[in-house]
């Protein structure tokens, strides 16, 4: 591997001394987070000049050392965006007289929003092009886009500093111009009333938390905007939505375990929001509306992996919830849709998905299922209530996405849309697998792997492992254009689907997180040691690679096992985990107690935090190679942590290994907002990862 001779930057120590339950904490680098960080979301040019030498001098280090991986990069580039049908646009979803859809040009960063008749006869209506809204600005995404029950108004959000501090505003659709309406610092959602005349949303507080949720009359200025419901404890998050009947406007107020909703009948705005179920810690609901019934999913009365209960709309209080779908231990429940003559639910048993189609007049079920090994199943976009035609998605690490509608009534099956791959993709080439590796207490721990059929299974191969496992986020078994890149060049691809998420149900989350979080550093170590028992690769010969708290986990496993790696791509990494919890002015921290614990409160918390937490527990010792990438203006995981972190691994690791720090100055935890510079930054990465494999 080619190393220039330079030297790395060195960040100054400047000792901040805590005591917490009798521990002592020291942070050398604390003053790396702005003491102004609420006003560097909004404008990312009040960066303190001592933190932003740090970060720059760091980007120049990164980019010396990757020099000499330049054409690699444009050439992944290349291949990358050669993957992608850049005039490529979506299947349009019927709604009412017409059917949407958004597209891309050819050479366009950012999505069009577009409709023609139902029948996708006559001229296309373009009333939102992205690709004109961002020519102005460094950054550009959209948010949410809500059309007018009458469909000629367009509520739409954005984010122009990656922030995710959304400016909400009205479109006319036929006009293309919006209206005077402009709300400020909302958390991009936007539901509309059933007159078309007014429509709620959720404002951030200074802190990035939405708290309040107001409702706006058009033609009226954001100051004159209702407060409709305000939640008093910093540590839930609230958002509007509505039923898919479109009946009732729903306020929700929720953390990662308990949930309390409210609703307002959609054509009676200006009433009071009524109460479904006062919350209860631990309890969770999701509510739909069918006839004069509510439909909910929920972990009530010890259902871990939910049921399916009904309401009488005039009863929605929990002593009138009934089972419609009962709890079957070991079937998780992942989501539900409610049609007028029909209910759908998404299972996943043995960490494989199916679809389940009930008619509502009989009680007759049937099921939607596949046989490959591996797979990932999703619902499509589906605007209408009145309908027999389900559309989801289907794809597995080796076949393109599919999209389908399905007549439930007679049960036939029709393919809208392949995803194409304009370079040419064979996917008799690869071969995709399930296995399973015994994790420390004997959990099986799912791995899915992908690779070329001509690569030697013989321990020789280099090795891809991809992790997350956190907040019960699964990691589909789906395909990705962009892993090609890695696997044609020899890499063996491979996911572990550890504790933290729900791949195999509520059980596997639970046991991956607050006391239980290191299950998860664990299992996936156990995967790597698998994976090189058996001899797909050998010890050393991994790169692995994780974002957000997936990138925690990458801190952690580096601290446990360095050894098992060759490289480590940690992605706006969560790795100052002890800090940001004892931390509860942060946008996330109270919210995210029910997933790691309360440090503040809780000794025993702070103590567990503080066995794992990646910053804190770097010492003197060799590690891996090692990439950590942030965004200045990531709300989520704040630059200062990977900035720490890096800061921290120079001042103590013993190795010669690369240790690169790469901080987008110009956006948030989602990288680029461009779809092309967005696959800029994955090249940036695979080439970091070929350079440390040798395979450049």
């Amino acid at each position: 591997m080619n190393i220039p001779n330079i030297k790395p930057p060195v960040a100054e120590k400047r000792p901040r001394i805590e005591t917490w339950h009798g521990h002592e904490k020291r942070d050398d680098y604390h003053w790396l987070k702005a003491g102004n960080w609420q006003e560097v979301m909004h404008d990312p040019s009040l960066l303190p000049q001592d933190i932003r030498s740090v970060l720059e001098g760091e980007n120049a280090y990164h980019e010396a050392v990757m020099a000499d991986t330049a054409a690699l990069q444009d050439t992944l580039f290349a291949e990358l965006k050669g993957r992608i049908k850049e005039d490529d646009s979506s299947v349009p979803a019927p709604d009412g007289a017409y059917s949407y859809y958004s597209s891309y040009v050819t050479g366009g960063q950012h999505p069009r929003f577009a409709r023609k008749l139902r029948d996708m006869s006559g001229a296309e209506l373009v009333f939102l092009d992205g690709n004109e809204l961002a020519k102005d600005t460094e950054y550009f995404r959209f948010g949410d886009v809500a059309m007018s029950p009458n469909h000629s108004m367009a509520a739409w959000t954005f984010d122009d500093k990656g922030s995710e501090f959304y400016e909400l505003r009205v479109r006319g659709v036929d006009t293309g111009k919006d209206h005077d309406d402009v709300l400020q610092n909302t958390s991009g959602d936007a539901t509309w009333a059933a007159d078309g005349k007014s429509f709620f949303y959720t404002l951030q507080d200074e802190n990035h938390r939405p708290l309040k949720t107001f409702h706006h009359i058009l033609g009226t200025p954001q100051s004159a905007d209702r407060l409709v419901y305000e939640e008093k404890d910093t540590g839930k998050f609230t958002g509007t939505g509505s039923t898919h009947s479109e009946k009732y406007i729903i306020i929700s107020s929720h953390d990662h375990d308990t949930t309390e909703s409210w609703i307002i009948e959609a054509d009676r705005p200006l009433e009071a929001p009524k109460l479904i179920a006062a919350r209860e810690a631990g309890i969770e609901y999701d509510l739909e509306h069918w006839n004069d019934a509510f439909i909910i999913k929920t972990n009530r009365d010890g259902a871990e992996d939910y049921k399916i209960m009904t309401t009488p709309v005039d009863k929605p209080s929990p002593e009138s919830w009934t089972d419609l779908i009962a709890y079957r231990e070991g079937c998780f429940l992942v989501g539900m849709i409610v049609l007028k003559n029909w209910l759908v639910r998404m299972e996943r048993e043995n960490a494989l998905p199916r679809i389940v189609v009930r008619d509502m007049a009989t009680g007759e079920e049937h099921s939607i299922a596949f046989d490959e090994e591996a797979y990932s199943l999703g619902f499509g976009e589906m605007r209408e209530y009145d309908t027999d035609i389900l559309r989801f998605s289907y794809s597995s690490m080796t076949t393109p996405n599919q999209v389908y509608d399905y007549n439930m009534r007679n049960r036939s099956r029709v393919l809208r849309k392949t995803q194409e791959v304009p370079s040419g993709h064979e996917p008799s080439n690869y071969a995709t697998r399930r296995i399973q590796a015994s994790a420390h207490d004997g959990e099986l721990v799912p791995i899915t792997l992908l690779y070329r059929k001509t690569t030697k299974l013989d321990g020789t191969a280099p090795l891809w492992l991809y992790g997350y496992g956190s907040y019960g986020i699964s990691m589909p078994a789906g395909f990705n254009t962009n892993i090609l890149s890695l696997v044609d060049r020899g890499f063996i691809y491979a996911i572990a689907h550890i504790r933290g998420g729900q791949e195999k149900g509520r059980r596997w989350y639970k046991t991956g997180k607050l006391e239980h979080k290191t299950n998860s550093f664990r299992d996936f170590i156990s995967c790597a040691e698998h994976l090189i028992a058996a001899g797909f690769t050998t010890k050393g010969n991994i790169v692995a690679q994780g974002g957000s708290a997936g990138g925690m986990l990458m801190g952690a496993i580096s601290n446990m096992a360095p050894e098992l790696f060759k490289g480590i791509v940690a992605e706006v990494p969560f790795v100052d985990v002890l800090s940001t919890m004892l931390d509860d002015t942060l946008p996330l921290t109270p919210p995210e107690w029910p997933e790691w614990g309360n440090p503040i409160e809780d000794k025993k918390a702070y103590e567990a935090i503080a066995s794992y937490s990646p910053y804190d527990q770097v010492e003197a010792k060799d590690y891996p190679n090692i990439l950590a990438v942030g965004g200045l203006t990531d709300p989520r995981v704040t630059y200062w942590e990977p900035a720490k972190w890096v800061a921290r691994l120079r001042e103590l690791k013993t190795d010669d290994n690369l240790l690169l720090l790469k901080t987008n100055m110009g956006a948030g935890h989602g990288g680029a907002s461009g779809r092309f510079d967005r696959l800029k930054e994955v090249a940036f990465v695979y080439a970091f990862g070929m350079k440390v494999a040798g395979l450049t």
